[in-house]
């Protein structure tokens, strides 16, 4: 997988609801009304970053969730980042 550059990164990430770039990865967190329902979140993830073969750097604190996105392999964010970020997106149903 081919790391993206720093402008091709910041192109995409414009169309990328609550999530930032800093420090070669895609960076987002979200809260929720109560732990039950973040960890309900955080499981419904994990199926897809199985689906995907690619795992986030993730901490949760009670009702909220961090999470870093990067492909280690390739030293910085590719394309799967931003797949998997998409997918995290429809999963917690962001909103505009």
């Amino acid at each position: 997988m081919k790391k993206l550059s720093n402008q091709e990164i910041e192109k995409r990430i414009e169309n990328l609801i609550d999530w930032d770039f800093y420090e070669d990865a895609l960076h987002t967190d979200f809260e929720f009304d109560n732990f039950k329902d973040c960890m309900s979140a955080m499981n419904r993830i994990a199926f897809e970053c199985e689906a995907l073969n690619h795992h986030p750097e993730w901490t949760n604190v009670y009702n909220t969730l961090e999470i870093r996105l990067t492909t280690h392999d390739a030293d910085g964010v590719t394309e799967l980042d931003f797949k998997l970020a998409e997918a995290i997106n429809k999963i917690v149903e962001v909103e505009e």
